[in-house]
């Protein structure tokens, strides 16, 4: 089941759900609109290697905007800081989005309940394409969770990813023990 525009609004009264900036016109009838933050990364190495901390670079879309080359793996990030404390929310491309060949996430679309933060985008591309800060980029959906949750992903010790700042964060596998 998806939480339809007027249970999010209600979680959202609740304070289960929080969208910042949030604007009216961006809730559909069962998603809300995300939209492309003004900071890019790309990774500083060529090879990347799961056991060790690949470092990126930051860089800014500028107002002319930003064309995106098919050859190179990017990470953006949304506009909108979000929080979801009983739900789990899902991050998916919009179809303007695909119709242009933009994906947004290589495999991460799925957030855990009690996710903080901005969303990091592992942005790929079909062909060359311009992106501009602010342009809508994905759609989030919410899901209700059956049953309690013992811990919530903001509360756990090992969360990597927890307070994303509204710039891309890189991967974090090196941290984990294998």
């Amino acid at each position: 089941m998806i939480l339809s525009d007027k249970r999010i609004l209600e979680e959202m009264e609740k304070g289960t759900i929080k969208i910042t900036p949030y604007k009216r016109e961006c809730l559909g009838s069962n998603s809300y609109d995300v939209h492309l933050g003004q900071h890019l990364a790309t990774y500083d190495q060529t090879e990347l290697d799961a056991k060790k901390h690949n470092t990126i670079s930051h860089f800014d879309i500028p107002e002319e905007g930003y064309v995106l080359q098919p050859d190179k793996f990017y990470l953006g990030v949304t506009q909108e800081y979000t929080e979801t404390h009983a739900h789990v929310p899902f991050l998916e491309g919009k179809s303007s989005t695909g119709r242009l060949g933009i994906d947004i996430h290589a495999t991460a679309g799925k957030g855990d309940v009690g996710f903080c933060g901005n969303w990091t985008l592992e942005i790929s591309v079909k062909q060359p394409v311009r992106v501009y800060k602010g342009m809508p980029i994905g759609q989030l959906i919410y899901f209700p969770v059956e049953g309690e949750i013992e811990v919530k992903y903001n509360e756990k010790k090992n969360a990597k990813y927890s307070d994303q700042p509204n710039r891309p964060v890189e991967s974090m596998m090196w941290k984990n023990s294998f």
